[in-house]
């Protein structure tokens, strides 16, 4: 096979946001005939080096994000090192996460519409449902479990198109991820209890996690303000969910009954896919024909933050728009 050899260099033009293992940038990538593209770019800290596992599950992230080719998966172009420094370089979402949506509402003493949060959470079920369905290059399902389904961790652009990020602590046939059994993975608010009782995740739990934020998106209440694990499982074991139209009466009541289904704490009373989760979604917003597109959520969103969404993709998060830097 014919190989093309060749060098990219990325220009940093500052920091998005700084993580517990790491940072991102946004970037600017640059080739020939004056060819520039934004990007962003992970790092991971220099501290977390030092530990391999730290190491294989950056690693592993990239590998394994860099064949799921999705509208709303956040892609992943490039695993690089420099100077002993290991950087992913990702499609850069254009937007804001759920947590910062969420907050939004919070501060104008508002909650989502009822149909762009079914239609936010539809177009997660999508992303989850194909990353649990990948397969790897000789056709053997990966049996991708995201573990991570968090406010954070899924992105609104300002064109209006949902992105499921940050598979830094999946787990897959093809990663080498640390025993359930032993380790919490997952944060503890967003956690199934599949998670919480250390008995092994599965492609359910993923829907567990997302029904928590779609109760948190409609409602503006986390369902597990808890901060240890012993009292996260005590919750879960003793005490019902209330459902969510008591805090919301704007929520009708078959997008109730969905949203109680993907938080049923046995595995055999809660949906079994992804697919079945988002279609009863789909089948709830477009029952009468017409429903919410991404140019309705494109307009929702920029309502919410009409200055930002207006602004350079460059300079959009922040009104001074920083000098190039060099990734920490």
């Amino acid at each position: 096979m014919q190989e093309i050899q060749y060098q990219t260099s990325y220009q940093i033009i500052r920091k998005l946001a700084t993580g517990g293992m790491g940072s991102v940038y946004l970037a600017e990538q640059l080739g020939a005939e004056s060819f520039r593209k934004v990007v962003a770019i992970k790092t991971i800290k220099k501290e977390y080096l030092k530990n391999k596992e730290n190491v294989d599950l950056f690693v592993g992230e990239a590998k394994l994000v860099a064949d799921l080719i999705h509208e709303n998966v956040l892609q992943v172009y490039q695993l690089g090192q420099t100077k002993g420094i290991y950087y992913i370089v990702m499609e850069y979402a254009h937007g804001k996460n759920l947590a910062d949506f969420i907050r939004a509402h919070k501060d104008r003493h508002k909650v989502t519409n009822v149909d762009i949060g079914a239609f936010v959470i539809s177009r997660v079920c999508r992303a989850l449902n194909y990353a649990h369905e990948a397969k790897n290059m000789s056709g053997k399902l990966l049996n991708i479990v995201h573990r991570d389904v968090t406010p954070s961790n899924v992105i609104i652009t300002y064109g209006g198109v949902v992105k499921l990020t940050d598979f830094g602590i999946a787990k897959a046939v093809i990663m080498n991820t640390p025993d359930e059994a032993e380790v919490i993975m997952g944060k503890l608010p967003y956690m199934s209890p599949e998670q919480a009782k250390f008995v092994g995740t599965t492609r359910q739990s993923d829907v567990f996690s997302l029904g928590l934020v779609m109760y948190e998106l409609l409602t503006n209440t986390v369902v597990y303000n808890v901060n240890d694990i012993d009292d996260l499982v005590d919750k879960m074991d003793n005490y019902s969910i209330k459902p969510p139209r008591r805090l919301n009466p704007h929520i009708p009541e078959k997008l109730e009954q969905i949203l109680l289904r993907a938080l049923e704490v046995n595995p055999s009373n809660r949906y079994a896919t992804a697919r079945e989760f988002g279609q009863d979604l789909e089948h709830y917003m477009y029952d009468g024909g017409y429903g919410p597109t991404n140019e309705k959520l494109q307009r929702y969103l920029c309502r919410l933050f009409p200055e930002e969404s207006s602004l350079p993709i460059t300079n959009a998060a922040d009104p001074q728009v920083a000098s190039p830097t060099r990734p920490e």
